[in-house]
């Protein structure tokens, strides 16, 4: 949906001038997680609704961040994205 598809692109086009990023939007959430399981993702950034808001609920302007060692999922505000992956990168 294009509700999601816009911020998450701006969202990929920000984290992909610092790292090597993938932008899937087919098929569910779980199918999506194994395939970049897979492939060796270290992190999944999901949008969704709560995210961007719809009528009944505002927008909290945040995603799920998943990490695939742990599988451990933090919701975090957007505007952190960059900066929360990079510092689970640093050595």
């Amino acid at each position: 949906k294009e509700v999601l598809a816009g911020p998450a692109l701006a969202l990929y086009n920000e984290l992909s001038k610092e790292f090597m990023c993938d932008y899937d939007e087919t098929g569910s959430i779980g199918k999506r997680y194994r395939r970049e399981d897979e492939i060796g993702t270290p992190f999944c950034v999901t949008f969704d609704f709560q995210t961007v808001g719809d009528d009944n609920t505002p927008a909290d302007n945040c995603v799920t961040v998943r990490e695939r060692d742990s599988m451990q999922q933090v919701r975090i505000p957007v505007s952190e994205v960059k900066e929360y992956i990079s510092s689970r990168l640093a050595f």
